[in-house]
């Protein structure tokens, strides 16, 4: 899937609840760690990937699971593009501040109280190893943003399911990075 730039907004920006996902709650959080690209990327060994690496943030990929699951006839791109999908922030740290992409906590709290708690070594593929695979049939250009994915704990798959509500406040936690935080509204 991707996320156009309609969805990208920063800190304290508020994520806004799609009119078309009023039927019932869906609106799901995705603590994850962003990559951002530095200097072009194509067909880049594993082994030399993290040197297009500019730098690092904090990201959640905020998903319409209905959309995502059922109603986007078999593709996620709906259900992951809505406007302010993608926050971001609240800083760019460089690569060089970031020996090791794959040895940081990330979390997510939702009103103050802990729902993700988990690490970038715990990840199914590696920043190398996803600069790599996507670099192989495109070519990443200098400003791409990578979202690496996410811990346990995101609302879908809770026993009952936690779904964002209006006046909610969404806090994604990146170790050496810092905190994104962004209330949640209804779209106008």
């Amino acid at each position: 899937f991707m996320k156009p730039t309609s969805t990208l907004i920063g800190p304290g920006e508020p994520i806004l609840l799609p009119a078309c996902c009023e039927q019932g709650p869906e609106v799901d959080y995705e603590a994850e760690l962003a990559v951002v690209i530095g200097k072009a990327a194509r067909n880049v060994s594993e082994a030399r990937a993290l040197d297009h690496v500019f730098g690092y943030t904090c990201a959640n990929d905020v998903s319409a699971r209905r959309w995502q699951m059922h109603g986007g006839g078999g593709q996620w791109i709906r259900g992951k593009s809505f406007d302010s999908f993608c926050p971001l922030g609240p800083v760019l740290v460089t690569a060089d501040e970031i020996p090791d992409p794959q040895a940081l906590g990330v979390c997510c709290r939702i009103n103050g109280q802990p729902v993700q708690d988990g690490s970038t070594s715990d990840m199914i593929f590696g920043v190398a190893r996803l600069i790599h695979l996507l670099s192989r049939d495109m070519t990443l250009l200098p400003g791409s943003v990578i979202l690496t994915g996410t811990p346990s704990g995101v609302g879908f798959s809770r026993t009952p399911p936690r779904y964002l509500t209006e006046g909610d406040v969404v806090t994604v936690e990146v170790e050496s990075i810092g905190e994104l935080s962004n209330p949640v509204r209804r779209a106008a």
